[in-house]
């Protein structure tokens, strides 16, 4: 018999098995999660739902704008595909925004701020990358919890 990390295990007297430090081994109770796909496609989902988290595919704007407006409406995909996953802005845990040329931050930067929940400001990273196409300026990738 294993344990955890392939440690040897012993019975002891209730029939549980005893780990490494003699501690009892509980067999984690594995509870079927249901995973939700909003918006699902041939290639990918809009959103997906698993165990209370909310995770959005990349959100772009219009191909035509600025980074401003860009963000503008990537940001209003973002309200309403947490919207239809049961959730809010409030809510999110961790933003990653892609840049197709940081020389946008600050552009970029006054959009998030305006639109950001004060006080609820999730963990963010901001990157430069090579994005689908050259017309698009920036893309928001949102991870989010749903409400107890």
């Amino acid at each position: 018999m294993f344990s955890c990390c392939g440690q040897p295990a012993e019975k002891i007297g209730n029939g549980q098995l005893s780990g490494r430090m003699g501690r009892p081994s509980q067999k984690p109770e594995s509870p079927v999660m249901a995973i939700t796909r909003i918006e699902p496609g041939k290639r990918m989902s809009n959103a997906v739902v698993h165990n209370k988290t909310v995770y959005l595919a990349g959100q772009i704007g219009s191909p035509k704008g600025d980074v401003k407006s860009q963000a503008v409406e990537a940001l209003a995909e973002v309200d309403r595909l947490l919207a239809a996953a049961g959730t809010d802005k409030t809510r999110i845990l961790q933003a990653i925004v892609w840049l197709a040329d940081m020389a946008d931050f600050a552009a970029m930067n006054e959009i998030w701020e305006g639109w950001v929940a004060p006080g609820n400001t999730p963990a963010r990273a901001t990157g430069e990358a090579k994005l689908a196409a050259p017309e698009y300026k920036v893309e928001f990738i949102i991870t989010a919890a749903l409400p107890d």
